[in-house]
């Protein structure tokens, strides 16, 4: 499978039009938050930190500049009149929680049928991360993930359930280690013929009809 590319960052000192702040503003923040953790910002370790910050933050949120549906744009219409499920499963991602900008970690199950055209599977993993890679929370996630799909592929029937851990619970809070979230969106066929979603949610290993919206 195709690693996720992402367009260049923007490297300018400028900032851009929209308001962003500059990599030397994003800089200055992460040293005035270090600052207010009680470290010292001046200390050799901590020197080079604000920089890493900035390059991790171009890869955790990497996903703002790319489109998901502009991804599942390349479709094959050559299916031999294939129209059953096809479901990628296990989709490993990392998100982070819009409220704490903490990580979400989980996995996605995404299927779709096909009217008239397929789209290469890599694409179905872009398009997760595509939306992984910003700040979220779960519930949006999965709406996105599904509205893209059915949008770029106007299939007869989408489906997306997301299992994931959030640290925001799990490493602070309530403190509840090894607790998932299950989140789904059907849509078509999966939302409205009941055998349809069965298939899926017993390819996942879900129990049958478990998943209804």
């Amino acid at each position: 499978m195709d690693a996720l590319t992402l367009p260049p960052p923007d490297r300018t000192s400028a900032a851009p039009t929209t308001g962003r702040p500059t990599r030397e503003e994003a800089e200055a923040a992460i040293r005035t938050l270090i600052g207010w953790a009680g470290d010292d910002v001046g200390r050799e370790g901590l020197l080079d930190t604000p920089a890493r910050v900035v390059r991790a933050y171009e890869e955790f949120f990497g996903g703002y500049r790319l489109d998901p549906v502009e991804i599942l744009n390349r479709t094959f219409d050559e299916t031999e009149g294939y129209d059953e499920m096809v479901l990628l499963k296990d989709i490993r991602f990392e998100s982070h929680c819009e409220h704490h900008m903490v990580p979400i970690i989980g996995r996605a199950h995404v299927a779709y049928l096909p009217r008239s055209r397929v789209v290469g599977i890599s694409k179905l993993a872009r398009v997760v991360d595509a939306y992984a890679r910003r700040l979220q929370i779960q519930e949006k996630l999965t709406a996105q993930i599904a509205q893209a799909i059915d949008t770029a592929l106007q299939p007869l029937g989408v489906a997306v359930v997301i299992e994931a851990q959030h640290q925001c619970m799990t490493t602070r809070g309530v403190h509840k280690p090894g607790v998932s979230m299950v989140t789904s969106r059907m849509l078509g066929a999966f939302r409205t013929d009941p055998v349809a979603r069965q298939e899926f949610m017993l390819a996942i290993g879900g129990r049958a009809g478990a998943a209804a919206a």
